[in-house]
């Protein structure tokens, strides 16, 4: 009897495990039919790009596509999270802007601004003057700043000109340093005014301190409309984040911080030089609201069966700067990561552990989002299997790398993946353990794995030979949907469903021993 009673319980549970994986390869070969025969990864982008644009933080843009992506986790089924990770101090909303040069060779102008600087009051037209770095050199022209554009020293990087104490106190120091060139230089020049009839030849001026905005505060007050620095092409424009959480809605920026391509500039600049008569004309709206303004990271939520208190995290970050429509940075990772959730529960799935999808806040300000929503989850920190996160190029996800302790996992986990198209085969490689960082690096994984969870990720590439160049894009004015590669992406995106629901079935969590170095 007892014997009849094993053979029964073992058949039973023969029967059962048979069933879990009839079940859960039921759900990656829905997942892959539903990814090829009705991939909406790019609806979500385009959404994302073109109806919301630039999402930077403390935006109308960003707070809507916050509300949106929450509503369609929604209507996909899963629950939702808006979670509070932090707030600025008052709203920034970019407008249109465009600028001229005016006179005998008129030039419509390319350039930017950072975000959370000032835009003009309505169209303003002006003469244009190079910064002076003596204050003797100021002193002679500072009658001359009103109305003016300043032409200021340097090659931008995409930050505003720093007009913060701390900026100006080396800004004093310099001009310090300048006075005591000029010294020298009076009697370079006065030596080369007694020589100039005895065939002697001229001794060349010391070279000045350059500082961009050497005289900002002075210029500011004097009446100038704006300064204006030399910018590589593609232009990078950033935002003001000396500032930025010290403003105050009665005392925003005044002064118009134009990064202009560096072709035009070298132009207009001459032509300052040779004091030519010509002005330049901009339009510049640069919008501030009231704050302070919350921001949220976006979390949906798929309930696991048999372990709903362990997790693996699928995630990209939803800000972007402004200056484009953050379509690479990181459109192309929100995309694919909304499109496997969506992908999981079309399919049916049902994961063992709870997959949380989270769309994190203030990347580009500084990880907030996801440091903010750690130090508030330390509890749940032992109990991530892993995170996965998406934030890069729009190439197609065609690799995984991992240590030794986790290749026959991920072998049973990516053995679907050569079955979605041919054109991407995919390969599972192992690697080395990671060794464990003390500092993050510079996307939202990094706090996770300052914190010990694994972060395993997928390597991605350009098999099709598109040319894609990340640095072309990356936080610059081309930033745009056309820069997206729909196969890449759609393919990713059933990828990025098949894994993360395998991670989300296993029978154990993701062993960390062996993942990361000693």
């Amino acid at each position: 009897m007892q014997k009849s009673i094993r053979l029964f319980f073992s058949s039973f549970f023969l029967l059962f495990s048979i069933a879990l994986y009839s079940q859960t390869d039921s759900i990656v070969r829905r997942i892959i039919d539903i990814g090829n025969s009705d991939n909406q990864t790019m609806h979500h982008q385009d959404v994302l790009c073109n109806r919301f644009g630039g999402r930077l933080v403390g935006s109308a843009a960003f707070t809507d596509a916050a509300n949106w992506a929450a509503h369609k986790f929604k209507e996909w089924g899963m629950e939702v999270i808006m979670d509070e990770a932090g707030e600025v101090p008052v709203g920034f909303n970019r407008g249109p802007w465009f600028g001229r040069l005016l006179g005998d060779n008129p030039m419509t102008l390319h350039f930017a601004t950072p975000s959370y600087t000032a835009g003009t009051k309505g169209v303003l037209k002006g003469h244009v003057v190079l910064e002076p770095k003596t204050r003797a050199q100021f002193d002679r022209m500072k009658g001359k700043l009103k109305g003016a554009w300043v032409l200021v020293t340097g090659k931008s990087k995409g930050w505003p000109i720093s007009y913060s104490d701390k900026a100006a106190q080396k800004r004093d120091s310099i001009i310090n340093l300048n006075e005591e060139i000029e010294v020298k230089n009076r009697k370079i020049r006065y030596e080369n005014w007694q020589n100039r009839d005895k065939g002697v030849p001229e001794k060349e001026q010391l070279p000045y301190n350059e500082e961009p905005g050497l005289f900002y505060k002075e210029m500011v007050e004097a009446g100038i409309l704006g300064i204006i620095q030399s910018a590589p092409i593609p232009i990078t424009a950033l935002y003001d984040r000396e500032n930025l959480h010290d403003m105050e809605f009665e005392t925003l920026p005044t002064v118009a911080d134009i990064k202009l391509n560096e072709h035009q500039f070298a132009v207009i600049e001459q032509m300052a030089k040779e004091r030519q008569r010509f002005e330049l004309e901009f339009d510049i709206r640069n919008h501030f609201s009231m704050g302070p303004v919350k921001y949220h990271n976006v979390i949906g939520i798929i309930p696991g069966t048999e372990y709903p208190d362990e997790y693996v995290i699928l995630s990209a970050h939803l800000d972007s700067y402004d200056v484009a429509t953050g379509a690479v940075d990181n459109s192309s990772g929100v995309g694919p990561t909304m499109e496997a959730a969506r992908l999981i529960m079309e399919a049916g799935g049902k994961p063992k552990r709870t997959i949380l999808v989270i769309l994190w806040a203030a990347e580009e300000f500084g990880l907030y989002g996801s440091t903010s929503w750690l130090e508030r989850n330390a509890d749940k920190h032992d109990k991530i299997s892993n995170m996965f996160n998406r934030d890069g190029a729009p190439t197609v996800a065609n690799s995984i790398s991992v240590p030794p302790i986790l290749m026959e996992d991920f072998e049973k986990i990516c053995e679907p993946l050569n079955d979605i198209n041919p054109d991407f085969p995919f390969t599972l490689r192992q690697g080395e353990p990671m060794r464990r960082p003390t500092e993050p690096w510079s996307t939202d994984s990094g706090p996770f794995a300052v914190a010990g969870i694994p972060v395993v990720s997928f390597g991605t590439t350009d098999p099709k030979g598109y040319d894609f160049d990340y640095n072309e894009v990356w936080h610059t004015e081309r930033d745009l949907y056309n820069m997206i590669i729909p196969e890449y992406q759609e393919h990713t995106s059933i990828v990025t469903a098949i894994v993360t629901y395998g991670v989300a079935n296993l029978d154990h969590l993701l062993p960390r021993e062996g993942y990361w170095k000693e």
